[in-house]
């Protein structure tokens, strides 16, 4: 095949869905597609904004996570960077990020934790 194949990206708690192709960061194709699933920041992995957990599936790093905002404990389990991690397979993302009770408000969502 020569396309790039596409991925779903599921994210439970706001009821967002989005397609996002090999080698396309998360954050990326969700901004792309006009979706407002995941916090948006900087989009170059420096602000932290939009970390969020894998709950199902696999994702690789785009380039390097920022320490300050991803510990290499939190990597190990799963919490990433999604404007640094493209999917490998189909996934289902938790939000994380320092924006994640005001942005939930935002989606009609009731604040968590």
């Amino acid at each position: 095949m020569f396309g790039l194949s596409a991925h779903k990206v599921a994210i439970p708690e706001t009821g967002e869905s989005f397609s996002c192709k090999d080698k396309e960061a998360l954050l990326a194709a969700m901004v792309k597609l006009g979706r407002k699933g995941i916090p948006v920041g900087c989009l170059n992995g420096g602000c932290g904004v939009c970390k969020v957990r894998v709950l199902q599936g696999d994702v690789t790093p785009t380039g390097p996570i920022s320490r300050a905002h991803v510990s290499a404990e939190e990597e190990a389990s799963h919490i990433t960077l999604a404007c640094r991690a493209t999917p490998t397979t189909d996934v289902s993302l938790e939000i994380l990020g320092k924006m994640k009770k005001s942005f939930l408000a935002q989606c009609g969502k009731p604040k968590a934790g």
